[in-house]
């Protein structure tokens, strides 16, 4: 059967064909309710949970006062002149039977009609709107996404420009899942934003599993071996705003408490939200001292091996770094264990209870620690070095420039290990060429605007400014 026949006027042959659609007798949360209004059958559509009883019961209040001489001849007379109600549509086809219905908007038949009615009273089972636990500030708003999609785009309009515009698309043969493109249509680049909408209407996918993830992979098919961040997310509703007032397009996938901000520079996505919250010297500092220590967490281990290897090459100045205690297990297979060791307490945390996060930590931080240097398995140095690295890790919002920045510390330590200086400088090449050659979805520089330059940009981009101002 077609998802795009039209309904007859047939009441009985409608709701057997509904029926049958929405497999209402294997499904215990679809549920219909048989009514008559106005002299006629009809019937309500609706799925528990979803709707909203106290509007439903006064539009069944006000259906039931309409006698049969006051029944408009069709549905669309119908819709304008008995239903009280505000978000009413009409539904002709079966697809858009399924997808409103399975949407949760409740649908009502009535016999003589070729159309069904939709009325979203809908109520959203979801959790509150707190401050999300990654992007944290300390200071500005507390509020962040939710899994929810038209929750996310009321947080979103705090733009109170008619420029802003919500496109909403359907994504997934079976999941139907909504997805809503947000931009300023004066600020956006019109080029960009078409290829934005092709992209995704032409998604040929069953269901996004994954939510974001799943449409960013279908998005941008980039290639495997390069990890840096095509895409930057923000649990954060202000700087999802603050992105799209600057001409960005945000891109929100229901089940999903994260905005997709595109298209994404390597700049965009090292940038955070205290930078702007604080004083333009305060948000300077914050924002090289981050830059500064994503540098040292890539280079710092893997220089730190290259001066063990060949300690001549170190100045007297620096004599106190050497390791003076034995080593009995090699000191990059040192640093390779405590990479993935890191990563395995990362784990463990994100599983472990939150009445043993303590315990989790006093084992971490005594056994782990402690014993493993007094044993002998690694040297305090070591020890000290990795600990900076897993810190610095937490020093910017972005978790997949986080694990691009690892694996690339992971090859330049292997890279030195085995042909030493040499090893680092091919090691460096590669992470440059990775970024350079890195391309947004927009095709455009992932490094603009060094490449290609632009003074002014440049200096915004590491120094925070003041605001400007508008003039009258």
């Amino acid at each position: 059967m077609s998802q795009r026949t039209e309904f007859s006027k047939d009441f009985s042959k409608n709701k057997q064909r509904i029926d049958e659609l929405l497999q209402i007798d294997k499904s215990f949360d679809l549920l219909y309710r048989v009514v008559i209004i106005g002299g006629k059958k009809a019937c309500f559509y609706f799925v528990d949970g979803f709707c909203k009883d106290e509007i439903m019961e006064k539009v069944l209040e006000f259906l039931y006062k309409i006698k049969p001489e006051e029944m408009p001849e069709t549905a669309h007379d119908f819709l304008n002149e008995k239903l009280p109600y505000g978000e009413i549509d009409l539904v002709r086809t079966e697809n858009d039977l399924i997808q409103r219905c399975l949407s949760g908007v409740p649908l009502l038949m009535v016999d003589g009609y070729c159309e069904l009615l939709a009325m979203d009273f809908r109520t959203y089972p979801g959790r509150s709107v707190d401050e999300p636990e990654k992007d944290k500030v300390m200071r500005g708003s507390r509020d962040g996404f939710v899994e929810t999609v038209v929750y996310n785009t009321a947080l979103v309009r705090r733009i109170r420009s008619t420029d802003l515009v919500m496109e909403m698309h359907t994504v997934g043969k079976s999941s139907r899942t909504d997805v809503v493109i947000a931009y300023m249509g004066n600020r956006v680049e019109p080029e960009m934003l078409n290829n934005i909408r092709k992209r995704i209407d032409a998604i040929e996918i069953d269901s996004l599993s994954m939510n974001q993830q799943s449409l960013a992979e279908c998005l941008y098919q980039h290639k495997w071996y390069n990890p840096f961040p095509k895409f930057k997310f923000s649990e954060r509703p202000d700087v999802t705003a603050a992105s799209i007032l600057e001409g960005s397009v945000a891109i929100l996938v229901d089940n999903s408490p994260s905005a997709m901000i595109l298209p994404t520079s390597v700049f965009d996505i090292v940038e955070d939200a205290d930078d702007y919250y604080f004083p333009p010297v305060t948000g300077t500092y914050l924002r090289l001292s981050r830059m500064v220590i994503d540098f040292l967490a890539v280079f710092m281990t893997p220089v730190f091996l290259l001066f063990i290897m060949h300690p001549e090459w170190l100045p007297e100045s620096l004599k106190f770094i050497q390791i003076n205690d034995p080593v009995n297990v090699p000191i990059f297979l040192q640093m390779l264990i405590l990479e993935f060791a890191i990563d395995g307490l990362k784990l463990a945390s994100v599983n472990t209870p939150n009445m043993l996060s303590t315990p989790l930590s006093v084992v971490a931080g005594i056994i782990l620690g402690d014993y493993t240097v007094s044993s002998g398995w690694f040297n305090a140095e070591i020890m000290l070095y990795m600990a900076f690295v897993a810190v610095a890790n937490y020093t910017q919002v972005s978790l997949e420039l986080g694990y691009a920045l690892k694996f690339m510390r992971i090859i330049l330590i292997c890279l030195t290990a085995a042909f030493g200086p040499w090893g680092l400088l091919a090691g460096t090449a590669l992470v440059v060429v990775l970024i350079v050659t890195n391309r947004t979805i927009s095709g455009k520089s992932y490094i603009y605007p060094i490449v290609p330059f632009n003074a002014k940009q440049f200096l915004r981009r590491f120094f925070r400014v003041n605001l400007p101002s508008s003039e009258k």
